[in-house]
């Protein structure tokens, strides 16, 4: 994909426009000598002055209106190049071409004269011709441009981008001078073109986040059990070394910290997946419909076991999103493994696929989850998507929680450009509400899904919504 062919890139070279006066004015030294000269030969011959003054007339009118090859030629020498720091030539948009980033060639002006086809990807609307602005909206970046324009330098700049997730971004900058009008050789002349090479740095920062979280998160949960199994051990060693019903106990809650040990290692690992590839959207779809009876049919072997049931309401026509299979999947298996777990005072759990047509131009499907416990009081909410938050930590000990769920599903809904709604009243349960765009329809934009950073409270403290981070 090239960019689109400019009407003046191959345009022939304007006509000469020098006036007549401005011909003769050139040969005007010429005509004073043929004046001269005719008024010798006049003088010496006795010629007829009106004939003299015919033939210097003649010549003024051929040197007026007859322009000389030379003058049309650096006339248009002088419009080619005036062209060629317009537009670039073929040679440098091959050259542009050949790099494995996005990048723009624009002129002293900021305009945009050229985008090779990564640009084009990863820009939507580039146009050649409408200002580097309308692309690139970083301060620093178009700061930077400025700086090369004035200076005839290099820039290397790093930006961050929040909407519609975090991404970072580095840019180099460098002026192009085109042969026969480089640097003046007192001080810097304006380039003829800026090339701009943007660079994405997200995938590599998110690698170094994953390794100082994992360090991070590994050395705060695991302390715990890491500790209570080496005083179990030392015990097994001494004191309990010939006491078998110790033995059995203790190797039993071993048995349970090393178990809790692996699933956080599993969940930050997954979480540190996750957030790895938290800027790439979903480019497959998924059934919600199907996700929901996967779901249904794995989880019912735990819901058996605590006296629970799981109950579906499914639209006939297929509930269609762009999205991840597995990675919903785990959202649902998530939201439906805490309502059956801190929901157990109920007898069932609600799943409920709908779709939401309030606002037309911003249709979407609806995955709710509601169980029937004691609910989440509303200094909670705010906080439900935190690492390692427990609304209730003893319960969520008992309950083999590792405090990383909803992060999991945050992150998973950030990344599918969906919303989160928390809707709980204590002593009533708790509804948790997914709201995914609608293929069908037209899909939320990127800018507006997320809105806020933070969760804001609403309905009395008893409603939260959780967007992008």
């Amino acid at each position: 994909m090239t960019a689109p062919h400019s009407p003046f890139e191959d345009a022939p070279a304007p006509p000469a426009t020098a006036s007549p006066a401005a011909r003769v004015w050139e040969v005007r030294w010429v005509l004073m000598a043929a004046t001269v000269l005719a008024t010798a030969i006049v003088i010496v011959y006795g010629t007829e002055i009106w004939i003299a003054a015919l033939g210097v007339a003649s010549l003024a009118v051929v040197a007026a209106f007859v322009p000389r090859r030379s003058a049309r030629r650096r006339l248009k020498l002088s419009a080619q190049r005036e062209r060629r720091r317009m537009w670039p030539g073929t040679g440098m948009k091959v050259t542009v071409d050949a790099l494995p980033s996005p990048c723009f060639v624009a002129d002293g002006r900021g305009i945009t004269r050229y985008a090779n086809a990564l640009a084009m990807q990863a820009y939507e609307g580039v146009k050649p011709g409408d200002p580097l602005s309308f692309s690139l909206r970083a301060p620093s970046l178009l700061e930077a441009f400025d700086r090369v324009c004035a200076t005839g330098g290099t820039e290397k700049i790093t930006w961050i981008e929040k909407v519609p997730t975090e991404c970072w971004f580095e840019a180099h900058i460098a002026p192009i001078y085109l042969p026969g009008t480089g640097k003046q050789e007192h001080g810097p002349s304006r380039p003829d073109f800026i090339l701009v090479a943007i660079h994405d740095l997200t995938e590599n920062r998110r690698v170094e986040r994953m390794r100082s979280d994992f360090v991070a998160n590994a050395s705060h949960e695991l302390r715990t059990p890491l500790a209570s199994l080496t005083g179990f051990i030392e015990t097994l060693q001494g004191p309990a070394r010939n006491d078998p019903d110790a033995q059995a106990r203790f190797l039993e809650i071993m048995l349970d910290q090393a178990s809790r040990m692996r699933r956080l290692i599993d969940d930050i690992l997954s979480l540190s997946r996750i957030e790895l590839k938290a800027h790439i959207r979903p480019e497959a779809t998924a059934d919600l419909k199907e996700v929901v009876m996967h779901t249904a049919d794995a989880m019912t072997p735990l819901a058996r076991d605590m006296n629970m049931e799981i109950k579906c309401s499914v639209p006939d026509q297929p509930a269609t999103v762009t999205g991840d299979r597995d990675e919903l999947i785990q959202v649902t298996e998530n939201l439906v493994e805490n309502a059956l777990k801190y929901g157990s005072d109920g007898k069932h759990v609600d799943i409920v696929i709908s779709l939401d047509s309030t606002e037309p131009d911003r249709q979407s499907w609806d995955l709710a989850v509601r169980d029937y416990g004691d609910g989440i009081a509303p200094e909670h909410l705010p906080r439900l998507t935190e690492r390692f938050y427990r609304a209730d930590i003893e319960s969520s000990r008992a309950m083999k929680g590792t405090g990383l769920g909803l992060a999991i599903v945050k992150h998973i809904l950030n990344r599918h450009r969906a919303r989160l709604e928390v809707d709980s009243t204590p002593g009533q349960g708790s509804t948790f509400k997914v709201k995914f765009p609608n293929t069908g329809g037209k899909a939320f934009e990127a800018g507006k899904i997320g809105g806020t950073r933070a969760a804001g409270a609403a309905l009395g403290g008893k409603r939260l919504e959780v967007s992008q981070d």
